[in-house]
């Protein structure tokens, strides 16, 4: 007996006792009650196996391909961008790991351009925020 099976006849076992622990029903009844039962059981089981899980999203363009270094390609649209943070989250409400995820990208994976992230970088060095600039006095 396969273990679907014995599922089944545990599911309808507890099923038909609790039914006719609390409701009067007729001895030559319960065969067909137990059938119904079962039939029904067996029936979910068919429908959820039917079920087509949906075929993975493809990326608008080669994984590979999609890290410049002036730019990211978002795999989910094809667009060029600078970071992806802001367009993940506004257009498809994602996190960065969750786009690494979804795509089996690793942890790693840049969602800044590198030319984009040494200007910033650069731009915060020069004005080195939280510190003042020491003017001599006289």
């Amino acid at each position: 007996m396969s273990e679907i099976h014995s599922q089944l006849l545990s599911c309808t076992r507890n099923i038909i006792c609790s039914f006719v622990a609390n409701n009067f029903i007729e001895c030559d009844k319960v065969p067909d009650l137990i059938q119904g039962v079962y039939g029904s059981l067996a029936g979910v089981l068919d429908v959820r196996a039917s079920i087509v899980t949906p075929e993975r999203q493809k990326p608008a363009v080669p994984i590979a391909s999609s890290v410049a270094p002036d730019y990211i390609i978002c795999l989910e649209d094809g667009r060029k961008f600078k970071s992806l943070r802001r367009h993940l989250r506004v257009k498809y409400s994602l996190t960065p790991d969750e786009y690494r995820t979804k795509w089996g990208l690793p942890d790693d994976y840049p969602i800044i351009a590198e030319n984009y992230a040494a200007e910033r970088s650069r731009i915060a060095k020069e004005f080195r925020p939280g510190r003042a600039s020491i003017v001599p006095t006289r």
